[in-house]
């Protein structure tokens, strides 16, 4: 099998919320986009991310078709977490751990998006 895109699919009740989270503080941008759902692209994450609103009829199987959030984290390594950290706090997205370090080295800082979807930050020291 040769793999030619990667793409994360999230069922939220407001598309747009968490479509702005990420295009303002991440450095994502659309893709495409219709009623109901919206893909994000970026250029160095190499995955896209798509939001779905809850509820379409069009999601299967409908047996999860329910919100994304619980236990869900969207990581991206970056190289200066520190910045990155303060650059998107000013901004005003919601903290939800500001930056710790692991004794494995893994230093990282977590924000929640109006749906409470969990982006966390890291950066291997």
């Amino acid at each position: 099998m040769k793999i030619t895109g990667t793409a994360l699919s999230l069922n939220v009740p407001d598309v747009a919320a968490s479509a702005e989270f990420a295009t303002r503080h991440l450095g994502f941008t659309e893709a495409m986009s219709d009623d109901g759902f919206v893909s994000l692209q970026h250029e160095s994450a190499g995955v896209n991310i798509v939001f779905l609103r809850v509820g379409l009829g069009t999601f299967k199987p409908k047996r999860i078709a329910g919100p994304a959030g619980q236990g869900l984290l969207i990581a991206f390594v970056v190289d200066d977490l520190d910045t990155e950290f303060a650059r998107i706090s000013a901004a005003g997205a919601e903290v939800v751990t500001p930056p710790e370090t692991e004794p494995w080295g893994e230093r990282y800082c977590q924000f929640a998006d109006p749906n409470g979807i969990v982006w966390q930050l890291v950066q291997w020291v």
